[in-house]
């Protein structure tokens, strides 16, 4: 029987990149049989083939991005550079010329996807990006295909290891945030910047990318409110303890009556809710659908091999539908236009934890501008006293944020008040 080749260039060769090439090596002697053609990494695009001469075949690298463009034998573009810029020009001119993409690039989706799968709808193109959200975990998929038939209200998760890792080091052993944050950083887990991941840009990226899927409305990484997770102490995940709860760095998108909302925070979430168990560097992903219910996506949410895992499931897929004639079958589908509410729109219950003087009426005080903010409190605790000052913790039920804030800057100012030390979002 003649089988076709299928030749892919591989953009890039870092983490992701060298375990896409690992598993397609690995998996050589079976791709015939999955896809139903060979497939050849014919081109691999690196800044120095000097560095990767001992590891690649010195023919297949190269420094010139002209080289793999204007070569019309290779029809998969493999992007796992990341970035926005040279990789957002790469990815339009290969689609533009009719070859298909796959990328792991969740910054550049978040941004510009919807400009991109347009563009490879009108050209006939796949463009496949099941990495760019949670690692080796299959989520974009289901939600363009599996749970095509729900309505979908709500989807949310762990989308970040590293501070899953870190507050789940928090919780268990009792470490302060810095000493965490430096064990993630030893371990691998953490970069040497981690703003991205401990500010909640990284989980607001994908949580962006997930939205419009579940949706079908664009939400681009702008639109998501980002709260990281460098003010959360030890005290605070004792006292979460005390209630029931635990800390996780959630990524929440619902569809209500009057808008998207989108969001990453801290959430204290009750221990008995199926995401309350996901430690260290794994990702998980709640999917609330009007058929199917509840469901949850569990796993290795980063790393060579399980992203690399995700890529390569990609581009087998783009290799069967070219087999097959029918590249392009499924794209991004935002075909509505909902909009995005305002964080001071949306509404939660909060844990706050506060310093006040220990004098008479300051209770009644607090309670005064609460109330007259139509903020209800559903608890109140007095904690550690030390001096003149004692800790308090109150919680309250569902309030619109503006109103709950509003109150916050008014308490702020008021002269028994010594310190607003932390306050974090409930989920219910």
């Amino acid at each position: 029987m003649n089988y076709n080749i299928r030749k892919a260039a591989l953009l890039g060769m870092g983490t992701v990149g060298g375990g896409v090439y690992k598993i397609l090596e690995k998996q050589k002697a079976d791709l015939i049989y999955k896809i139903g053609s060979d497939l050849e990494i014919a081109k691999i695009l690196v800044r120095n083939k000097e560095k990767y001469a001992d590891k690649v075949a010195p023919e297949k690298l190269t420094d010139q991005w002209s080289e793999i463009i204007n070569d019309d034998s290779i029809d998969i573009i493999v992007e796992v550079m990341g970035g926005i810029e040279p990789a957002g020009t790469y990815i339009k001119e290969a689609l533009q010329k009719g070859k298909h993409v796959v990328t792991a690039n969740k910054d550049l989706i978040a941004v510009q996807g919807h400009e991109l799968m347009e563009i490879a709808k009108e050209n006939h193109c796949d463009l496949l990006f099941e990495a760019a959200v949670a690692g080796g975990i299959p989520i974009i998929r289901p939600l363009k295909q599996c749970l095509a038939g729900n309505e979908i209200t709500e989807v949310m998760g762990i989308i970040n290891g590293t501070t899953n890792f870190i507050l789940t080091k928090m919780s268990e052993d009792g470490m302060d945030f810095a000493d965490a944050l430096q064990l993630a950083t030893d371990l691998g887990y953490a970069e040497a910047d981690p703003t991205a991941d401990i500010e909640g840009h990284d989980a607001g990226r994908k949580l962006a990318i997930l939205a419009s899927l579940a949706f079908y409305s664009p939400v681009t990484f702008h639109d998501v409110y980002t709260e990281g997770i460098s003010k959360i102490s030890a005290k605070d995940i004792r006292y979460a303890h005390e209630l029931g709860c635990e800390i996780k760095l959630l990524g929440i998108a619902k569809n209500t009556e009057d808008g998207i909302e989108v969001k990453v925070h801290p959430t204290m979430i009750p221990t008995n809710h199926p995401l309350a168990s996901v430690n260290d560097s794994y990702n998980a992903v709640f999917v609330h659908g009007d058929a199917v219910g509840d469901v949850m996506f569990y796993g290795r949410g980063a790393g060579e091999l399980p992203t690399g895992s995700a890529v390569v499931g990609d581009i087998l897929d783009v290799a069967r539908n070219m087999q097959f004639h029918c590249t392009g079958r499924i794209g991004g589908s935002s075909y509505k236009n909902i909009p995005v509410k305002d964080i001071r729109e949306t509404k939660s219950s909060y844990y706050v934890r506060m310093k006040l003087e220990d004098r008479a009426g300051t209770l009644a005080a607090l309670a005064g501008v609460f109330g007259s903010n139509d903020v209800s409190i559903s608890m109140l605790l007095q904690k550690t006293k030390q001096g003149k000052t004692a800790d308090i913790v109150i919680v309250t039920y569902d309030v619109l944020e503006k109103q709950f804030m509003d109150s916050i800057s008014i308490i702020s100012n008021m002269t028994m008040v010594a310190e607003i030390s932390s306050i974090i979002r409930v989920y219910h």
